[in-house]
């Protein structure tokens, strides 16, 4: 069973006409997944995250900060790239809350795979810092709460945005109950990601260069980003869905298309079967040309309801 979870409140996260991370992205995915192929999935809307869910992996101050910025109009700047409208707390809170009710619902008796399809993304947000066009970390949130709800003593998070998710690094570099294992482009914002980035030995970053494509990028997680998740044997696999390593992505230089997205779910849907009983999560990270963005996640969503 595939589930998707999203919510018109995603919608609402407005940073204005000059950021790519725009409303458009998320109309995109949800147009193509809007076909008779995906007709079997089974659609959620997503609930808001709870204070006490958030607080697991971001300080009361930064939680506070993010839902108490609330313009009547416009937008107010976190930094360079992070803005925030009258809608955004709350596209937030569903963003996030989308995952941990995912990891509730696959979790379950049903079993199953889910994917999340929210904005703003997350990997980039810290324990305490909006960065990177990200507010709350949608991702760890949902690790954090299978951890201290369900139990688990083997969570794993995989993350193929071109992008480092130094945010996720640094929430769980010191929680050996979590595997965090990242490909992504380096040299690159927001410049983490260093092979020798080793956590507690559970953090494996595989940089790839300005340039690398198809192959490359096969290569690395066929020898050695997924034999270090079949080592782990995750007892439930979280997927950071980023689909900025399009060639034709704007924000990046790396050269993958979306039968790449397709391989790359096909092989962590394999590594779900053999450790967690299929239990697999997936959310929306980046990927900011409109079509690319649409037909990747089309592939990778094409292969979970398949798995």
């Amino acid at each position: 069973m595939l589930r998707l979870y999203t919510h018109a409140s995603c919608l609402q996260h407005d940073p204005g006409p000059a950021q790519p991370e725009s409303p458009a992205r998320l109309r995109a995915v949800l147009q193509a997944l809007d076909h008779d192929r995906f007709a079997a999935i089974d659609r959620v809307e997503a609930p808001r995250a709870t204070r006490e869910q958030l607080l697991r992996v971001h300080t009361p101050e930064h939680v506070e900060r993010i839902l108490a910025i609330a313009p009547d109009e416009g937008t107010v700047r976190l930094d360079e790239d992070t803005l925030m409208s009258p809608g955004s707390a709350q596209a937030a809170l569903r963003a996030a809350g989308a995952v941990v009710a995912a990891v509730d619902a696959v979790l379950g008796a049903d079993g199953g795979q889910a994917f999340c399809a929210v904005r703003p993304p997350g990997h980039h947000a810290t324990p305490d810092r909006a960065m990177g066009f990200c507010l709350f970390n949608n991702v760890a949130v949902g690790a954090a709460h299978a951890i201290a709800e369900h139990g688990l003593k083997r969570v794993a998070i995989a993350d193929f945005d071109v992008h480092h998710g130094n945010g996720t690094q640094d929430i769980f570099a010191r929680e050996p109950r979590v595997l965090f294992i990242s490909s992504h482009q380096m040299p690159l914002y927001p410049e983490t990601g260093r092979a020798d980035e080793r956590g507690v030995g559970n953090i494996v970053n595989a940089p790839l260069s300005p340039g690398d494509g198809s192959y490359e990028f096969r290569e690395l997680w066929e020898s050695t980003l997924i034999p270090k998740l079949h080592a782990f044997k995750p007892q439930l696999l979280l997927i950071s869905a980023g689909f900025d390593a399009h060639r034709n992505d704007p924000l990046a230089d790396l050269r993958l298309g979306s039968e790449d997205y397709a391989w790359i779910t096909q092989r962590l849907v394999d590594v779900a079967r053999a450790h967690a009983q299929g239990r697999l999560v997936s959310t929306l990270e980046g990927g900011y040309n409109l079509l690319a963005l649409s037909t990747s996640a089309a592939a990778h969503v094409g292969e979970l309801l398949e798995a």
